[in-house]
């Protein structure tokens, strides 16, 4: 996360610029802003999720037990 939010903040100068070529950065920041945007709430979000549906229709019920397990001889 900290990633995502260094790699924004760095290239908002980059947005607000309008010096001499500043057109062509402009063009290229915007992706990459949300890009940086879209990844990070993938990251967050949806691979999560995915992997507790995953997860959850292997899980297989079981019932916990009381206490500790007696070694069977």
């Amino acid at each position: 996360m900290m990633t995502v939010t260094a790699i924004a903040v760095g290239l908002m100068p980059i947005l607000w610029n309008e010096g001499t070529g500043s057109e062509v950065m402009q063009r290229i920041a915007v992706p990459m802003i949300g890009g940086m945007a879209s990844s990070a709430l993938l990251t967050l979000l949806v691979i999560p999720a995915n992997y507790a549906l995953v997860k959850g229709w292997r899980l297989v019920p079981t019932t916990q037990a009381t206490g500790p397990v007696a070694a069977s001889a």
